[in-house]
């Protein structure tokens, strides 16, 4: 009986298992359930079943909303596997309460989505999702600390963008050498800054001002929660952006769906700012 028993109780730990998930997505299934895309840690993107989330009376749904990052036990199923159980360690309320701090929340999981893993382990992307949706929260200035999360994105998945010396000769740039020029030029193609001089080289060059391109570098070597209380001005923030949403899409070889709605977002924000 004691073996029976202890084989019983191996069979449901193969079958059952537990993970930290952020939840990127999540969609209405059936009468009351939810399928939710996650992120994990040790088993990269998964989409899993949450059943009875939708009902009022469910002990889970406040334990995967939209954004939070919770500690879920998982059995798995054949279709789906399902979340069983739940505990909330990180809400992100925030994200889900101011519009502009939401719709950059969005936009933060399309990334990781975009390049997690099916499947895999996906630590450190996770971790990194994690440190930008809790530095959203608290940041003064939201959309610097997402784009700083493209910067250590795409640094993390192997596209680092060349900011220090030219990415086609990585000789030293004319705008670090002489203090006179007002710009500098970034070819998302080349993957970073050029110098002016190889620009036949580079026709996708697009203008970097040198104060953009001196955000670009404290960004890139800053963690996210340091510039909780840094503020790019509007037209830094506009050629940053500019460069890097670029490049975004040379990468992905498409442009973030979620992209178009910040733009409209941001666009009614500065019109209600302007009537202020």
């Amino acid at each position: 009986m004691p073996e029976h028993s202890s084989v019983a109780r191996t069979a449901q730990r193969i079958r059952t298992y537990t993970t930290q998930a952020i939840v990127l997505r999540r969609t209405d299934f059936g009468e009351a359930d939810r399928v939710l895309t996650i992120l994990t840690p040790e088993h990269g993107l998964k989409r899993v079943l949450a059943k009875g989330a939708r009902r009022v009376t469910s002990r889970k749904a406040g334990h995967v909303e939209l954004f939070a990052r919770a500690q879920v036990l998982l059995a798995r199923g054949r279709q789906f596997d399902l979340v069983t159980q739940a505990e909330l360690l990180e809400p992100h309320r925030r994200l889900r309460e101011d519009l502009q701090r939401g719709a950059l929340a969005h936009y933060l999981c399309e990334l990781a989505e975009s390049f997690a893993p099916i499947e895999t382990e996906s630590a450190a992307l996770f971790h990194l999702l994690a440190e930008g949706l809790l530095a959203l929260c608290e940041a003064a200035d939201p959309p610097l600390i997402t784009r700083a999360y493209e910067l250590h994105l795409l640094t993390l998945e192997g596209y680092r963008p060349q900011l220090f010396t030219c990415a086609l000769s990585q000789q030293p740039l004319e705008v670090d050498q002489d203090t006179t020029r007002a710009q500098a030029w970034f070819s998302p193609i080349s993957g970073g800054v050029v110098r002016e001089v190889l620009l036949a080289q580079a026709p996708d060059a697009l203008p970097l001002p040198r104060a953009a391109l001196a955000a670009l570098r404290t960004m890139h070597t800053q963690p996210l929660a340091a510039l909780a209380t840094s503020y790019l001005s509007p037209d830094v923030h506009e050629a940053v952006a500019r460069v890097l949403r670029a490049y975004i899409t040379h990468v992905l070889e498409r442009s973030p769906r979620s992209a178009a709605v910040l733009q409209q977002i941001n666009r009614h924000l500065h019109a209600r700012l302007a009537e202020a």
